[in-house]
């Protein structure tokens, strides 16, 4: 003992602090169940606008829907969390991993969201449809990639997977008559994607979202209460983009919605028209819940 004593190296206190972080930084690198790793690299979109060459685009229906990736094996979130979707939910999907939506139907966010953020999934999930746009192939161009989904859904038989048409588009006024058909049928918008465009993740021109209103997530910073009519109630949310602008959100809640108004933490959308020169959202309303914080799951 007196020699392991000896060839132990004395650490000076003021080495401590240092050796902590180390050990703190190696831990949170190496430990396996990092939630970065389950993070799928996923494709985002930009806005379109006109001018864009349409020749170059396919365009489906923006589903409101939850962003849902396949791995093979479990459906996740953008942020890499479970959807805990029932055994027989996802019985004859592929092992092949997908890219696609979860949705009910128009109008159904709020009663999509509160089935698939239940870590005890019911019976409900049989209103729910895995809406498959993408196959995350690397080296394939997205008309090879729908050439591939094509015949891999040939051998599915399950009801609760389908995949999204993709259709050509003749141009602008074109395009603006279907977003306005599909936002009188209770759609929310359109998607374009580019014909010879890879699977890459990040923003990027290869996918644009087409709508008469530009949306952007933020997280809730703080709960303003509410005046006069709304005296008890919520009176806005105080939120915060990831450009790190901060601004109210003070219209397009229900009742409900500001007597349980989404948590602190939590990520919202809203929905606006352009922006001031300081980067301020113009007009912006409440759209819905993106997703809870992660220790209310």
């Amino acid at each position: 003992m007196e020699r392991l004593n000896e060839a132990l190296i004395p650490i000076p206190k003021h080495s401590w602090p240092l050796l902590l972080a180390c050990f703190i930084l190696f831990f949170c690198v190496s430990r396996p169940a990092c939630a970065e790793l389950n993070t799928p690299a996923l494709p985002l979109s930009n806005v379109y606008k006109e001018g864009v060459n349409l020749e170059e685009y396919l365009v489906s229906e923006k589903l409101d829907g939850a962003r849902a990736y396949w791995n093979g094996r479990q459906l996740l979130s953008r942020q890499g969390n479970t959807y805990h979707a029932p055994a027989w939910f996802t019985a004859g999907f592929p092992e092949q991993p997908l890219d696609g939506e979860l949705w009910i139907a128009h109008n159904s966010f709020e009663q999509l969201m509160s089935i698939i953020r239940d870590t005890k999934p019911t019976n409900s999930w049989r209103k729910v449809r895995y809406m498959v746009f993408d196959i995350p192939l690397q080296h394939k161009t997205f008309t090879e990639r729908m050439e591939k989904l094509e015949t891999l859904f040939a051998d599915i038989s399950s009801p609760y997977i389908h995949l999204i048409k993709q259709s050509p588009i003749a141009g602008h006024d074109a395009l603006m008559e279907q977003l306005a058909e599909t936002v009188n049928a209770g759609g929310e918008g359109l998607m374009l994607r580019k014909m010879d465009s890879f699977y890459s993740a990040g923003r990027s021109n290869d996918l644009l979202k087409v709508k008469n209103w530009q949306d952007a997530e933020a997280v809730v910073i703080a709960h303003i209460p509410g005046k006069g009519k709304y005296t008890g109630m919520l009176g806005a949310l105080l939120v915060e983009t990831p450009d790190n602008i901060r601004f109210r959100l003070g219209t397009g809640f229900t009742d409900l919605q500001r007597r349980n108004p989404p948590p602190v933490g939590s990520l919202v959308t809203s929905k606006y028209q352009g922006k001031t020169v300081n980067g301020v959202p113009r007009f912006a309303s409440f759209l819905r819940i993106r997703n809870l914080p992660q220790h209310t799951k």
